[in-house]
């Protein structure tokens, strides 16, 4: 029977984050840069869906809500609010909201914020063990601007 020793392994850094600036590379909106605003994980369903045993990236599934890009128009007619009083009934305003929709995160590449090119990501560890993301063209750290 082997055994297994324990590696120390700095833990696993995302590709894509929240502020992050990306560019579209396919679909309507390819060409367009945005901002991240929120990245979107799902979870293989154990009773339904997609199957665990299915081959695929680990980043299958993975989407990311652009700033700007993907928009979908929601109408939404004037309703009240249950939680109103007697005087003033809450009134939620109708008219045509526009809410970005998630994006695969493979239809999108992180630019990088030194060099202005869309960019793979390379890591790399510094000194104290801290992994950190690199830009593959001029070598710079990856910051994201919050």
């Amino acid at each position: 029977m082997a055994v297994r020793t324990a590696v120390t392994r700095s833990p696993k850094v995302p590709e894509i984050r929240k502020g992050d600036t990306v560019v579209v590379l396919a679909g309507r909106d390819a060409g367009k840069r945005g901002v991240v605003e929120r990245v979107v994980r799902q979870h293989p369903r154990p009773h339904g869906g997609r199957s665990m045993f299915q081959r695929g990236s680990s980043a299958a599934g993975v989407k990311v809500v652009v700033e700007g890009i993907n928009i979908a128009k929601r109408h939404t007619k004037p309703r009240q609010s249950a939680g109103a009083t007697d005087r003033m009934p809450k009134v939620q305003q109708g008219g045509i909201l526009e809410i970005a929709q998630p994006v695969p995160i493979g239809k999108v590449m992180v630019v990088c914020s030194s060099c202005d090119k869309p960019t793979r990501i390379a890591h790399a560890t510094l000194d104290n063990g801290r992994r950190v993301r690199v830009c593959r063209h001029c070598g710079d750290q990856l910051e994201v601007k919050s």
